[in-house]
């Protein structure tokens, strides 16, 4: 994919088993044509704020931002924290996919502004269903302000 085109899904994932399984899951409901995968927390910011070699990136925010929360670099609680403490960036819909099911991660992503948590499951298929109805209501369905 090319850096200038419109992105409707930023999958920020430092796993690569987990993001080709996530590319996997939307692209079988054709939510993979616009989806960027970054690998950390950092490359997140950068792509959503065209810096670095995201620089010559149009302006554009994506309509759903899949952020795992354990990564290198800058981990996702952090990432979900800039986002959501930005008047230009608040409104883009963050959904944390993660593997973590601790209580406090779940709370502090909730209290920072999360619009939903899901817990990666463990089963291929589950997984799959998982993503691809996360895919399908963030990105088809619902609706945010301009």
């Amino acid at each position: 994919m090319s850096n200038l085109e419109v992105v409707d899904i930023l999958l920020v994932e430092d796993s690569e088993a987990d993001a080709e399984m996530t590319i996997r899951a939307l692209s079988k409901h054709n939510l993979g044509n616009k989806l960027t995968w970054v690998r950390d927390g950092v490359e997140a910011i950068d792509f959503i704020y065209c810096r670095g070699s995201y620089s010559q990136r149009s302006n554009g925010h994506p309509k759903l931002i899949l952020l795992d929360i354990k990564m290198p670099k800058m981990g996702g609680i952090e990432v979900l924290q800039q986002l959501k403490s930005d008047e230009n960036t608040r409104k883009i819909p963050v959904v944390i996919l993660t593997s973590s099911a601790e209580g406090t991660d779940v709370t502090e992503a909730y209290q920072l502004g999360v619009n939903s948590y899901l817990v990666k499951p463990v089963g291929f298929d589950a997984f799959m269903t998982v993503v691809a109805q996360a895919g399908m209501y963030w990105t088809l369905m619902n609706k945010v302000p301009n």
